[in-house]
C-alpha cells in the first residue's frame, strides 16, 4: 500500500452475496389490478411475513411491448414439505377465490448489510435495503481532518510499539477525540525485570518500562524487530512473541524458566493504558475517590450502544498544560462536576488487534472507537476470530476499525529496527 486506510470492520462477519442462506416461499403471478386488494386486505392479515421483513411482497419484471408482470409472496414454505396442498387454510382459499397458480421460490433469508449483498438478493427476488445509521463519528466515513487525526495518533502507537532494543510489543494510545489529545498511552509490560530484586514488584514495573529484550522469550523463535505486513498471516504469529495478545499464555511457559524477573499476565498494552488514564483522573481530581471507588455521578450513566453514545463529562483541560506537573496541593485541579466516567468517549489505537480480555476491558471503560493496525489471527476478538463488537447482551459497543499502514512507515520501521538493534545490546531494565 502507498497510502493509509481506514476500514471499518463490522458487528458480524461478511457473507459473501452469492453464499447468503435462503428460505423457500410460496409465491403467484397476480394481474396488477389486483395486486393491492389481495395484499392489503388478506395476505398482510393471514400470512405476514414476520421474519422477512426486508423481503418485499411484491416483484416486478418488465416484458416486451412495455407491459408488467407481477409475482406476489404467499406465505413461507415448509422447509421439508414443499407441495402445493401443504398451503395454510386461509391462503389456499385466497388461492381458490383469485384462481392463482402458486410456486415454490427462493427469498434471501437475512437483511443485507451492504449495497453488495443487496443487489445479489434482488437477483432471487426484490428486498429492502436501509444502509446502516450509527449516532457516531466514522461508520458512514471519516472527513480529511478526522483521517490526518487518526493516522498521527496511529502513527504514535506504531513508534511506541518499538520498543527500546528494537524488539515489537503492542502499544495503546488513549485519545479524547472532542479535543484531539492523548491521554495515555502503554506498551506491553507482562514482564519486568531490575537489578534491584528489591524493586521487583508490578509498581517498579509500571514506573520504568524501558527497554524490552527479546531474550526473555527464548522459546526457539525470535521476536521480530520490524512490522509485518499488512496482511499478517497467520503462521508469522509465533515470530512476535513479544506481543501478548497475540501469545496470551506464553508468559507461563516463560516464567518456569526465568526467575529474575516478575511476571503479570494481565498487563497487556489496552490494560496498561487503562490504568495510566485512572491514574491521570486521581491527579486531576483528587479528593473525589480512590481507584476501585465509583466516581459522583455513576448513577447518572447510562448502558451505551454506538447507536445511543453515553452522555459523558468532559475534562476541561484548557487550563492544564502539562498534567503530570500538576500539583494538587496548589489548587490546581478541577471541580467534581468535571470528572469523566471511566473512558467514556475516548478512542484508542492499538498495533495489534486485542485480544478477548483486552476486547472487554474496553467495554467496561466505555471506549467509544477501537482502531488497530494488525489483525490477531489466533486470539483475536473484534474481527479475526471473535466480534466482540456485535455481542448483543453486552451493555455497552464501541465501533471498530482498521488501520492499513503505508509503505513508508513499515519501511521507516525496518530502518530504524535496524539502528536501534545496533545500539541497545546491553539492556539492564526489562518492561514488556
Amino acid at each position: 500500500m502507498d497510502k493509509w486506510q481506514i476500514i471499518h470492520i463490522p458487528n458480524k462477519p461478511a457473507i459473501p452475496p452469492n453464499q447468503q442462506p435462503t428460505v423457500n416461499v410460496f409465491a403467484s403471478m397476480v394481474e396488477p389490478k389486483l395486486a393491492n386488494t389481495i395484499i392489503s386486505r388478506r395476505l398482510n392479515q393471514v400470512a405476514p411475513l414476520e421474519n422477512l421483513r426486508h423481503v418485499k411482497r411484491i416483484q416486478k419484471k418488465f416484458l416486451e411491448g412495455g407491459k408488467t408482470q407481477l409475482s406476489m409472496i404467499l406465505c413461507l414454505a415448509d422447509e421439508n414439505d414443499n407441495r402445493m396442498n401443504s398451503l395454510p387454510q386461509d391462503v389456499q382459499e385466497l388461492v381458490n377465490s383469485y384462481q392463482l397458480s402458486p410456486f415454490i421460490t427462493k427469498v434471501c433469508k437475512n437483511a443485507a448489510l451492504s449495497k453488495e449483498e443487496w443487489e445479489e438478493q434482488c437477483k432471487l427476488w426484490p428486498t429492502s435495503y436501509h444502509p446502516p445509521t450509527y449516532n457516531i463519528d466514522g461508520i458512514p466515513g471519516f472527513n480529511e481532518d478526522d483521517s490526518q487525526s487518526i493516522f498521527s495518533f496511529m502513527k504514535s502507537a506504531v513508534e511506541l510499539a518499538q520498543s527500546g532494543d528494537g524488539s515489537i510489543v503492542n502499544a495503546a494510545v488513549i485519545v479524547d477525540p472532542s479535543i484531539k489529545q492523548e491521554i495515555a498511552s502503554a506498551c506491553d509490560q507482562i514482564c519486568c525485570c531490575s537489578i534491584s530484586t528489591e524493586k521487583n514488584s508490578l509498581e517498579s514495573c509500571s514506573e520504568q518500562p524501558e527497554v524490552l529484550s527479546s531474550d526473555l522469550f527464548s522459546n526457539g523463535e525470535s521476536n521480530h524487530t520490524s512490522l509485518p505486513p499488512n496482511d499478517f498471516p497467520s503462521e508469522t504469529r509465533k515470530s512476535y512473541s513479544g506481543v501478548s495478545c497475540l501469545n496470551p499464555w506464553q508468559w507461563a511457559q516463560e516464567n518456569s524458566h526465568t526467575t529474575s524477573c516478575y511476571w503479570h499476565p494481565l498487563r497487556h498494552a489496552a490494560i496498561a493504558a487503562i490504568q495510566s488514564s485512572a491514574a491521570r483522573d486521581r491527579l486531576l481530581f483528587p479528593g473525589m475517590g480512590h481507584e476501585g471507588d465509583k466516581p459522583n455521578g455513576v448513577h447518572t450513566i447510562q448502558p451505551t450502544s454506538i447507536g445511543t453514545p453515553a452522555k459523558r463529562q468532559k475534562t476541561d483541560l484548557a487550563n492544564v498544560e502539562n498534567s503530570e506537573e500538576l500539583d494538587p496541593s496548589a489548587g490546581g485541579f478541577h471541580p467534581e462536576s468535571a470528572r469523566p466516567y471511566l473512558c467514556t468517549g475516548y478512542d484508542i489505537y492499538l498495533v495489534w488487534e486485542p485480544c478477548v480480555m483486552c476486547a472487554m476491558a474496553l467495554v467496561h471503560q466505555r471506549i467509544r472507537r477501537i482502531f488497530y493496525a494488525f489483525p490477531n489471527p489466533n486470539e483475536g476478538a473484534l474481527g479475526s476470530v471473535h466480534r466482540l463488537q456485535g455481542e448483543k447482551s453486552l451493555n455497552h459497543h464501541y465501533a471498530v476499525f482498521r488501520v492499513l499502514l503505508p509503505k513508508e512507515i513499515l519501511n521507516k520501521n525496518e530502518v530504524v529496527a535496524a539502528r536501534t538493534s545496533t545500539t541497545n545490546t546491553n539492556a539492564t531494565t526489562v518492561c514488556q
